[in-house]
């Protein structure tokens, strides 16, 4: 494979380092994915502890005729000015994704562009497709229909459970204060949002611009390609919760694929059934038979031949 160095929103405040991935020996009009990462810092490779899920990716990618663009999340590389400014849901992740779509139309070595949205990125696809991606088909991986607070509530729950004595009771005291101010942002407008500090640098605005555009907004009258999947054994968001309500939405269009990978876990790799981020410890790479059947379905959604 071929890699090049590139610079998503150079010229802007938030330059970002990336690397274009291509196939070796790359032709004329070859499909290309813009890769957009799940919730918080992260880089281009999408590192979590002794994972990289999007440089596993982009290789496989690569070795199976199609190109890539992965870069460092904004609020990986510039999270101190986000904070300042307040981090939004457009800044943080929808923009730079639309700059890299522009990078790979203006390539003439470029053919089909696709998004692949991980986790919160897959929550955001559709709506970063209909505000200025303008993709030729969605991939939608380990993504919900859920609100993020919904799924926050969730995940905060089982880790308590986890938990015993006095650990238990202070984490839980940690969790009631948060989801307080969710409580709050029910009776706020937008603009009144701005002003409560939620976690990580950010404030309600951010949740609630996320729930006012949510992947039901736009899926239901979606008539593009577009693949959903989910790992079975993914702790992170769950197979009945997360990814059956795809179903519904995507009813009404002939052209969407929905999957549950076996033994997956919510970055791909294979699950050592530890439940826990524990299972991000171990070595491992993206599933080889995944990544056959997403290049299979890029190709033919690119050669026109899906249905």
């Amino acid at each position: 494979m071929i890699e090049e160095k590139i610079v998503i929103g150079e010229g802007t405040p938030f330059p970002l380092n990336g690397i274009l991935t291509l196939p070796d020996s790359p032709t004329h009009h070859i499909p290309a994915v813009v890769l957009v990462q799940g919730s918080g810092s992260t880089n281009m490779d999408s590192k979590v502890k002794a994972l990289t899920p999007f440089k596993d990716i982009a290789a496989a990618l690569a070795q199976r005729g199609i190109a890539t663009i992965r870069y460092d999340k904004r609020s990986f590389v510039h999270a101190r000015k986000m904070v300042k400014l307040g981090i939004t849901v457009w800044d943080e992740s929808i923009e730079d994704a639309i700059f890299a779509a522009d990078m790979l139309r203006a390539d003439p070595r470029i053919g089909k562009i696709f998004i692949f949205g991980h986790s919160q990125g897959g929550m955001l696809a559709p709506r970063i497709d209909a505000e200025g991606g303008n993709f030729d088909g969605l991939i939608i991986a380990a993504g919900s229909t859920r609100m993020l607070r919904t799924i926050l509530k969730d995940q905060s729950d089982e880790m308590l459970e986890r938990y015993r004595g006095p650990i238990r009771w202070l984490a839980g005291k940690q969790v009631d204060k948060i989801f307080e101010k969710f409580a709050q942002l029910d009776t706020m407008s937008l603009e009144e949002s701005k002003g409560l500090k939620m976690m990580g640098g950010t404030t309600g605005y951010y949740f609630k611009d996320m729930e006012a555009h949510p992947p039901s907004n736009y899926l239901p009258q979606m008539t593009k390609p577009i693949f959903v999947f989910q790992g079975e054994k993914d702790f992170q968001v769950k197979v009945d919760k997360d990814f059956e309500p795809f179903h519904e939405l995507l009813a009404d269009n002939p052209q969407a694929k929905l999957k549950v990978y076996p033994g997956l876990n919510h970055v791909f790799t294979t699950s050592h059934q530890y439940g826990t981020l524990k299972d991000y410890k171990v070595a491992g790479h993206v599933d080889e038979g995944l990544m056959d059947e997403v290049a299979a379905w890029i190709h033919a959604v690119d050669e026109g031949s899906t249905s």
